[in-house]
């Protein structure tokens, strides 16, 4: 299973009881900040997660509501005792800008690993998860993220006795390793099912809509997209200044045939962004204001 927690929903500058972009995402003890907007470690303060737990940290893009924060997070996590390292990945800029900010908090009890992606790319975190980064359309480089958790396959007992495999080696073909038995060469596909579907989380933000993105976030379990402006008036300014509406981050839900859609990232001048909620509905049903400290917990299907 995965964890998600929405830290902060706004964008530009926070307000009362809407805080600036911050996701948090947990799997097997470890946990990824997506976004790192001023105020984040009081935002976290609410939710109990710990911060000891933060392996990784994303950064979408370098404007000062997605990383302001990035000081008092580590701050919390020097005070939380973590001594192993951080890695902190983002898109290229991402290494000055990080040492830019660490001149008010050098000295830490972990060492800042910093990774700066070109582009498209794919890598392993902790905590079983599969990392995709996808550049999308802003006024400067930005990403869009997935974090997959695949499943494996399921093991058939009997199978594995049908062909004389002992106990012992079910581990290793479970986890993907040949066995040889008596001169027999047995493989994980004579004892595994067919593959099964994990779980996926996708986070979009700071960019215009654009053909990449639908297959990017196909069937993801949970969407997590910017919804700038609701009002479709606000199309030129969200045209201008590299933003989506409601309605085109559902019609990127629709597309995308994923599960359901947070709505994130709204605008200081959206003060009630339910109002233009059946809007997106009207395209989307399965769409939900995000709110702060949203929390889900995402399961395999078919558990």
């Amino acid at each position: 299973m995965i964890d998600v927690c929405l830290l902060g929903t706004g964008g530009m500058m926070p307000l009362p009881e809407r805080w600036l972009s911050a996701l948090l995402i947990r799997s097997e003890g470890h946990t990824v900040l997506i976004d790192c907007g001023e105020g984040t470690q009081i935002s976290w303060r609410y939710t109990g997660w710990s911060f000891r737990d933060l392996d990784t940290i994303l950064l979408t893009h370098l404007h000062a509501d997605h990383v302001a924060g990035l000081p008092g997070v580590l701050f919390s996590l020097a005070f939380a005792e973590r001594e192993e390292t951080v890695r902190v990945i983002g898109p290229q800029g991402t290494r000055r800008i990080v040492a830019a900010l660490r001149t008010i908090v050098p000295a830490l009890p972990f060492s800042v690993e910093v990774l700066e992606l070109p582009g498209s790319a794919e890598l392993n975190l902790p905590g079983g998860l599969h990392l995709r980064a996808l550049p999308v359309a802003h006024r400067v480089p930005c990403l869009a993220y997935t974090l997959h958790r695949p499943r494996g396959r399921r093991f058939d007992p009997e199978r594995a006795r049908a062909l004389g495999v002992p106990v012992l080696y079910w581990r290793r073909l479970q986890h993907g390793e040949s066995v040889e038995i008596d001169g027999r060469l047995i493989t994980p596909d004579d004892v595994l099912g067919p593959p099964r579907r994990g779980i996926t989380v996708a986070f979009v933000t700071d960019t215009r809509p654009t053909p990449e993105l639908p297959p990017f976030v196909h069937d993801a379990d949970l969407l997590i997209c910017e919804g700038m402006y609701g009002d479709p008036e606000m199309l030129p300014r969200a045209v201008e200044r590299g933003h989506m509406l409601f309605h085109e981050a559902a019609e990127l839900a629709r597309a995308a045939q994923v599960e359901r859609l947070w709505l994130t990232h709204f605008s200081p001048s959206l003060t009630d962004p339910e109002t233009w909620l059946p809007t997106a509905r009207t395209i989307f049903p399965a769409t939900e204001i995000g709110p702060v400290h949203r929390t889900v917990t995402l399961r395999y299907r078919d558990e």
